[in-house]
């Protein structure tokens, strides 16, 4: 199945150490709107609460203007759907120095809305223009081969 929305920029801006996949606690209009492909996950993280993990600042507006309440919020916080083993650990991954969850995509699995959350490590900004100059030498070569 092919993803509903991808975090491309994620790949570059972190180094993905594991992934999990997570529910997300939706409205009606909300997953209508996903299936039309109307989410946007860049700048958007997971954060924990007390015993639960909120994903923030992923946007999905509206998929009927007209048809949704007036105080609909798009870039309101939603809980993430784990197991309690899973909350734990992310929970205690979040706390430690440096690593952060990060949405990475979300896609359908047996008609349900998943999301694929990766603990992730911030890359330098060394590493970023090591990353660059590598892709550019690697299409120069390609070029020169045909």
């Amino acid at each position: 199945m092919e993803p509903y929305a991808t975090n491309r920029k994620a790949s570059f801006d972190y180094e993905i150490l594991e992934t999990y996949e997570a529910g997300i606690e939706l409205f009606g209009f909300e997953v209508k709107a996903i299936r039309s492909g109307r989410i946007m996950l860049s700048g958007a993280f997971a954060v924990p609460r007390g015993s639960e993990l909120w994903l923030t600042n992923a946007t999905i507006p509206p998929y009927q203007a007209a048809n949704t309440p007036r105080s609909y919020n798009p870039e309101r916080p939603r809980r993430l759907l784990l197991h309690k083993s899973e909350i734990a650990t992310l929970i205690g991954k979040s706390r430690q120095g440096g690593l952060t969850l990060i949405p990475l995509r979300v896609y359908s699995k047996n008609r349900k809305i998943k999301l694929l959350l990766g603990v992730a490590r911030r890359k330098k900004a060394f590493d970023k223009r090591q990353k660059i100059k590598k892709r550019d030498m690697e299409r120069e070569a390609e070029r020169e081969k045909t």
